[in-house]
């Protein structure tokens, strides 16, 4: 859009310029008055034409604004036309690429709402290398989304057909952002409803509505205030903590971060414990707890503890070991 506001204003000074120019000459050279050296310089410039009563100077003027005039509408016609089909078929075209990419996304993300929460998580998922696409609305904010690299498009996220045109059944994961809970509540449910297994998290703007998202299903509540305040305040009683945690979650100037890496079933290492492993001998990293395959949560695990298929380790270290280790346990 900018492009073509900076053509159309290119345009219109040429324009301006050379009908500025015949004003002034025809002025000067025949003494109009500014009325009559602007009406006939319009007329000059359109080829309408008019009763000839020039002088010699006039006339050799009068055939340079001619010539000037004429090509300046014509360039300026041809200028418009390009820019208008540029615009169209471009949208077209978009819209065609995006909906191929869209339709070969498999366990991808979804994205609903690119506003302050949803620009920050969608930061991350990019930053992660993930697959999603981003939903708005807003023309504004998927162009900005478009502009960042992101895959978007421009819909309504609480109508069934837009959940269905970016994949919903083969998604692996929702994000609920939009400005109020009462559109978020309807996006999860619709996205339950078509994708029972998807993972859902969603935000929450009024006291109150956490405990109401998860009672609909939601499987992650965030509250962003309430998060907010309680980091503030975390920052004053216990700094470091803190830091350390900015350190392992947003890898400020450490290239150290938490993951969570999931136990296969086929993984030769199932069964076995965590000092058979020699995980953090071996690869460097740290198994700060385990998810059980049951639901429960083991901190600080021992070392004696077995891992089991589907459990989940929440491990701290270098994302190449990272990498590595999962790809053992993926085994």
């Amino acid at each position: 859009m900018q492009r073509l506001a900076r053509r159309f204003l290119y345009v219109a000074l040429a324009i301006t310029g050379v009908l500025a120019i015949g004003t002034a000459g025809f002025m000067l050279i025949e003494g109009y008055s500014f009325f009559d050296a602007l009406y006939t310089s319009l007329l000059t410039m359109t080829t309408v034409g008019y009763g000839d009563n020039l002088h010699r100077a006039g006339r050799i003027f009068n055939s340079f604004l001619l010539v000037v005039g004429v090509t300046s509408i014509l360039v300026a016609i041809g200028a418009m036309t390009q820019t208008i089909i540029e615009v169209e078929f471009g949208e077209l075209l978009g819209k065609r690429r995006n909906k191929r990419m869209i339709e070969k996304l498999e366990n991808h993300f979804i994205l609903c709402g690119y506003g302050r929460v949803g620009r920050g998580a969608a930061s991350e998922l990019q930053q992660a290398g993930v697959p999603f696409v981003v939903v708005d609305i807003d023309h504004d904010r998927v162009e900005k989304a478009i502009t960042a690299g992101m895959l978007a498009v421009v819909a309504d996220s609480t109508r069934d057909e837009t959940l269905r045109g970016v994949g919903i059944a083969r998604a692996r994961g929702l994000v609920c952002a939009l400005a109020t809970d009462a559109d978020n509540l309807f996006v999860m449910l619709t996205a339950k409803y078509l994708n029972p297994g998807i993972y859902v998290a969603t935000r929450a703007a009024e006291e109150g509505a956490e405990e109401k998202m998860r009672r609909a299903g939601a499987d992650a509540v965030f509250a962003p205030y309430a998060i907010t305040g309680h980091r503030l305040a975390q920052a004053l009683l216990r700094p470091h903590v803190v830091q350390f945690l900015d350190f392992t979650t947003q890898a400020a100037g450490l290239n150290v971060v938490i993951e969570q890496v999931r136990v296969s079933a086929q993984c030769d290492l199932v069964s076995k414990s965590i000092r058979e492993l020699q995980i953090g001998r071996q690869f460097g990293v740290i198994v700060l707890a385990i998810h059980k395959g049951d639901g429960g949560m083991l901190f600080n695990p021992p070392a004696d503890t077995s891992i089991g298929a589907g459990d989940y380790l929440i491990v701290m270290g270098q994302p190449d070991r990272l990498r590595t280790l999962e790809g053992i346990l993926a085994r």
